[in-house]
């Protein structure tokens, strides 16, 4: 019996679904339906990020901050030859971007950062609504969700955060050219930790709820007194109010 189940555990955690964008192709794993989902709507979920992704240079620097199982950092790699800076806190994530990362051979291109970002070097508890493998919701050092929000927390566990701006001083990271933002609520308090980084960036890409009128007035100052400007806004569910806001350098 524990035999049968145990092959039923393999099965399931290693179920790979493979598609094709742009001429790219990428193979995911999909253990669940949220897995599947995203790997379903690859083409269409976001189709402003994957164009912003299209205009990179041919190798350049790219920060994905809340990561995931990695679909935008693995496209990144494969279709502009991206070093790629993946970041991503979830244990329950972290297992399959480097699944993701290793099944599309991508170990040299793309290195994991399973730590926090914020605006202070300190611990603190990492929260999340859902601890499902490839699941979102998550909150780092705040008790608010993406829309401000009391955060209906069902698992956590203590981590360290740092600032972006130390992690290029202190880790010797480089400074990314592209840098995208998405996650669920911290926003504007990672940037206030990134202003040294921010005056060098080429362009951001940020999610913001804008009825979550402190993130998106706090994201706004940091964006615009590092030099950038919002050319483009794109609204992720249809009557929402949470956007992709891409900003470029003046």
């Amino acid at each position: 019996m524990e035999i049968l189940e145990q092959r039923k555990i393999n099965h399931l955690i290693n179920k790979k679904h493979s598609i094709k964008y742009n001429d790219t192709d990428m193979t995911f794993f999909v253990p669940n339906a949220l897995n599947r989902y995203r790997i379903k709507t690859f083409a269409t979920k976001e189709p402003s990020t994957l164009n912003w992704i299209d205009s990179f240079e041919e190798g350049a620097i790219f920060w994905d901050i809340g990561a995931n199982i990695g679909i935008y950092s693995i496209y990144a790699a494969k279709a502009k030859n991206a070093d790629v800076f993946a970041f991503e806190p979830s244990v329950f994530n972290l297992e399959f971007l480097a699944k993701n990362i290793h099944e599309n051979e991508l170990q040299q291109k793309i290195v994991i950062f399973p730590l926090a970002l914020s605006n202070f070097t300190s611990f603190n508890l990492f929260k999340m609504n859902k601890p499902v493998w490839g699941g979102a919701l998550s909150a780092f050092g705040v008790d608010f969700d993406q829309f401000g929000e009391s955060f209906d927390t069902t698992f956590e566990y203590s981590i360290i955060g740092l600032s972006a701006d130390k992690a290029i001083t202190a880790l010797n990271m480089p400074q990314p050219e592209y840098l995208k933002i998405d996650v669920d609520g911290i926003e504007h308090i990672i940037l206030e930790g990134a202003v040294d980084m921010l005056k060098k960036v080429k362009s951001v890409l940020i999610e913001i709820d804008e009825s979550f009128v402190n993130q998106r007035e706090q994201s706004e100052k940091h964006l615009l007194d590092a030099g950038l400007i919002m050319l483009e806004k794109h609204i992720l569910l249809e009557n929402g109010t949470q956007y992709n806001q891409l900003w470029y350098r003046k």
